[in-house]
């Protein structure tokens, strides 16, 4: 399981997760027996160009078929940042001239095509949720977008919020944060249902609505606001996966959500900028060579 989180204010956008990685055994298609293991070293967040102030954060399963969102996500950079591949996305790609609605539009079309790969049973309670963003060519603001996949099939993109409006957004399980972010737990209204009665009906859903809309005006915390400067912006980010890591360390059961915080800032002159990074290997052994030019006038 995950934890993905977004924050944005004027000076840029910051995406934050935790690395843990849940392996779970099935006794039949889309069922779930248990947990096997738990590893802290999954990656979660990426530039989608480099060079560009694009990128996102994954959350939900961890694969399709035999790779890792990783390795596909790292797949369809490769296609975006070649001139000829990028014309074949869906849609096409122009790194001079691109939105960032058009750039999660390709995610969720990418990651389809791959789910469409798999046999059906291997797509049942999939689920595979992405929060991208950036900044669309020649703006000034920085835009958030949701991509959501279930049992293999991409919903069209969501704006998050408008580029002027400012904010947190968060995906996978946020319990911790819905409760420090909005004041309440998520789990309020099943518990209203077992008392008032099944939310089937649409008298219950309209109440639920109406109340989540209340709730929300009067509890929510005030703790992003425009001006926040980007420095600000990732001390938040890094607060509220840090609080969903330590509330899922003291539940009972495996630590779903753990090992290193990842941080990257994406800004409109500093681009994408990783901010806090794991490595599987040591960096000072796996430099790029300096070529040296020698004038032999």
């Amino acid at each position: 399981m995950s934890i993905a989180v977004l924050v944005s204010v004027h000076d840029g956008l910051v995406i934050a997760a935790d690395s843990a990685s849940t392996l779970t055994v099935s006794v039949a298609p889309g069922s779930v027996a248990g947990i096997a293991n738990v590893y802290d070293n999954a990656n979660k967040i990426f530039n989608l160009y480099k060079g560009k102030p694009i990128g996102c954060v994954a959350f939900g399963a961890g694969s399709i078929g035999n790779s890792s969102i990783g390795t596909l996500i790292k797949d369809l950079r490769v296609m975006m940042m070649d001139p000829a591949m990028s014309k074949k996305l869906n849609p096409s790609f122009d790194p001079e001239n691109y939105t960032m609605e058009g750039v999660a539009k390709i995610v969720a079309t990418f990651l389809e095509d791959e789910c469409k790969k798999q046999s059906p049973a291997a797509l049942l309670a999939m689920t595979i949720g992405l929060l991208v963003g950036g900044y669309s060519s020649g703006k000034s603001l920085g835009e958030g977008w949701s991509v959501d996949i279930k049992n293999g099939v991409a919903a069209p993109p969501a704006l998050l919020r408008p580029s002027d409006q400012v904010g947190i957004s968060w995906g996978g399980v946020g319990e911790v944060i819905q409760r420090i972010i909005l004041g309440f737990s998520p789990g309020l209204f099943q518990v209203l249902a077992d008392v008032t009665g099944p939310q089937g009906t649409q008298s219950a859903q309209q109440l639920y609505t109406q109340l989540n809309a209340l709730l929300v005006s009067k509890l929510q915390a005030q703790v992003v606001f425009a001006p926040m400067p980007i420095q600000d912006a990732i001390d938040l980010a890094r607060f509220l996966v840090h609080a969903a890591i330590t509330y899922s360390r003291f539940l009972p059961g495996a630590q779903i959500v753990g090992g290193p915080i990842e941080l990257a800032a994406i800004t409109k002159h500093e681009q994408f900028k990783w901010i806090s990074r794991k490595h599987y290997y040591d960096y000072s052994l796996n430099q790029e060579p300096k070529h040296v030019v020698v004038d032999r006038s």
